[in-house]
């Protein structure tokens, strides 16, 4: 599978991104920077100057908006187009390539797709840009709501392909083994373009409670995915981030959002507590399973074992034309 699918992706969460700093970062295979203009509006570029090979992000400035070559002083603009080159007779017609950006949802998220034809989007390398996206990444409003709390921010690396991740919340039988669900739930698969839902319910017991909490699974393409369960105990928003890093590595960036209790908002705390020792544990036994599991492409399916199919076969278009 290519290491990349169409799509958003978040890099970072905005609090991250604090103006006149450059942060540095590693996606896709590639070293990336991300700074903000003097508005405040975010860019995520490629981190190599193309004068000499300096690494932006390491001695690199903010200087009005722009970023500053520590070797040379060349500066880019967040549109990656080099603005000024000391001693030069006429600015150098270059870029740094980069991502097309949006940030909503305490997010800054990117977007990596087929190359562009615009020859002003030409990268350093000679490639062009990602094309711009045909469609967005709804907003979260969990993560700007009074309702819910602070997020508990958890972050884990897996040798694993993002598509596998994704396919995680349809694996009906793991319920079982790994999250301590009676039987198999029975799922409500529907599909609509980039977008993609399927509802259920989680049935357990957890510390002593028996839980009954429906659960609906929003897909925004190969990277994003919210997951809202409601429960008359607790109600949970995940908002699940999966970025390929590289060939051979995948992040997974789950943000939980959790509902204050209406009737005493001080035992949010405690709640927080007891949800990071229940789900994160469970979290980090898929990880394990995942760094030593193999790409299965047909995989032998039990009867009651319908979503992955119907997964991969709407995951297929965040692919490259062609392949099998």
């Amino acid at each position: 599978m290519p290491t990349v699918p169409y799509g958003w992706y978040a890099v970072l969460r905005s609090a991250e991104l604090r103006p006149g700093k450059v942060v540095n970062l590693h996606y896709f295979g590639r070293a990336l920077i991300a700074f903000r203009a003097s508005d405040g509006q975010a860019a995520v570029r490629d981190a190599h100057c193309p004068h000499y090979g300096a690494h932006l992000g390491v001695g690199g400035k903010v200087v009005d908006g722009t970023v500053e070559c520590p070797f040379h002083g060349w500066r880019f603009g967040t549109d990656g187009r080099c603005v000024e080159a000391p001693f030069a007779v006429r600015t150098p017609k270059v870029s740094i390539g980069g991502f097309p950006v949006r940030e909503h949802s305490g997010l800054v998220f990117v977007y990596a797709g087929p190359p562009g034809e615009s020859a002003a989007d030409q990268t350093s390398q000679g490639e062009s840009a990602a094309a711009e996206p045909a469609w967005e990444v709804p907003e979260i409003p969990e993560a700007v709501s009074r309702e819910f709390a602070a997020p508990v921010d958890d972050t884990c690396t897996a040798r694993i392909h993002i598509q596998e991740m994704r396919e995680n919340i349809v694996d009906e039988s793991h319920f079982h083994f790994i999250h301590g669900q009676a039987e198999p739930p029975v799922q409500d698969w529907r599909v609509d373009g980039p977008f993609a839902e399927v509802r259920g319910r989680i049935r357990r017991r957890v510390f002593g409670w028996d839980v009954d909490n429906t659960f609906d699974a929003f897909m925004y393409g190969p990277g994003v995915m919210v997951v809202r369960t409601h429960g008359p105990v607790l109600s949970v928003t995940a908002v699940a981030l999966s970025t390929p890093v590289d060939d051979r590595t995948s992040e997974l960036r789950m943000l939980y959002y959790l509902r204050k209790p209406a009737r005493a908002p001080f035992l949010t705390p405690l709640f927080k507590l007891l949800f990071r020792r229940e789900a994160l544990g469970e979290v980090r036994e898929e990880v394990r399973i995942w760094d030593h599991k193999i790409h299965r492409a047909r995989p032998v399916l039990l009867t009651h074992e319908k979503g992955i199919k119907a997964l991969r076969r709407w995951y297929a278009q965040f692919y490259p034309p062609g392949l099998p």
